[in-house]
């Protein structure tokens, strides 16, 4: 009598083990790399960051720099402790490092400022930063923040202008109806 029972129990385990057999054969090994270690900038990095940075020194250094009519109205900025009305005071300064810059301070504000022309023939000096706004007229000047919309010192004077508001009170110029 043949054995039927034994080729139906190898049919069964290969049945089974197939699966298990085709999983070894599709599994890929899995190989761990080694940790990659920080890339150091190149030379090359270096030097282009070092140029860009002279760059935009550069570029900040050419915006800073005044034109010649900006230079000329500088020159006219009367400067030093100028006194203003109820007792207040401003001092004004060349900046030493940036010719035609003005340091400009005072009780409670502080401003670097730089001559803008003019169409009136008036000095103005501003600080865009801060929106303060310095105007010098034959006799008087005055300090204002556009931003808050107010006179910070008015009527301040330095001694030439004082010379020119004592002249217009000893010689008034003629009237409208004159």
């Amino acid at each position: 009598m043949k054995n039927l029972f034994l080729p139906s129990f190898l049919a069964t385990c290969v049945w089974l083990a197939a699966p298990a057999v085709l999983a070894q054969t599709t599994v890929k090994p899995v190989v761990k790399k080694p940790p990659a270690a920080k890339v150091k900038p190149s030379a090359s990095r270096t030097e282009i960051r070092s140029t860009a940075n002279q760059m935009a020194a550069g570029i900040t250094a050419a915006e800073a720099a005044l034109e010649p009519t900006e230079l000329a109205i500088a020159e006219q900025v009367h400067t030093g402790v100028l006194r203003c009305e109820l007792g207040a005071s401003v001092t004004l300064t060349n900046d030493p490092q940036s010719p035609g810059y003005f340091n400009v301070h005072g009780k409670n504000f502080r401003y670097r400022m730089f001559p803008v022309a003019t169409t009136t023939g008036a000095i103005r000096l501003e600080d865009r930063q801060a929106g303060a706004v310095w105007l010098q007229l034959s006799n008087k000047s005055m300090l204002m923040n556009q931003k808050a919309g107010q006179r910070m010192a008015d009527e301040c004077m330095s001694p030439e202008q004082i010379t020119v508001t004592q002249a217009m009170r000893d010689r008034p110029g003629p009237g409208l109806l004159d």
